[in-house]
């Protein structure tokens, strides 16, 4: 695989998962009416940066193979999980680092070949 399509792919579940912790801190102050939505920039920012990293997968898609690529937007839940940790002081237990020690080893065995 292409080093910048593994970069650009990468790129894309980087700046989703900062979306998605976007998304939570715009949750926690969310009001379901018109001015709380309008008013909300951490949802804003959680939809642009969603909208921009689809951008740039749409355009690593059209450079590789979806079986090669996909896999490596696996990396957003590592992102999160990282983010969540740091940011949000969430806890992450055995388990969580068990699944980001077979997401990383899965992404390595797919871009090998």
């Amino acid at each position: 695989m292409d080093l910048n399509l593994f970069l650009l792919t990468a790129l894309s579940a980087f700046l989703r998962s900062i979306g998605q912790i976007e998304f939570k801190r715009g949750s926690e102050t969310l009001r379901f009416n018109i001015h709380s939505l309008i008013i909300n920039y951490h949802l804003f920012a959680g939809v642009f940066l969603y909208a921009f990293s689809t951008l740039i997968y749409i355009y690593a898609l059209s450079k590789g193979q979806l079986s090669i690529i996909y896999p490596i937007i696996a990396t957003s839940y590592i992102w999160t999980t990282l983010f969540a940790t740091f940011f949000l002081n969430e806890p992450v237990n055995l388990t969580n680092w068990a699944g980001i020690t077979l997401i990383l080893m899965g992404i390595t065995f797919i871009s090998w070949r």
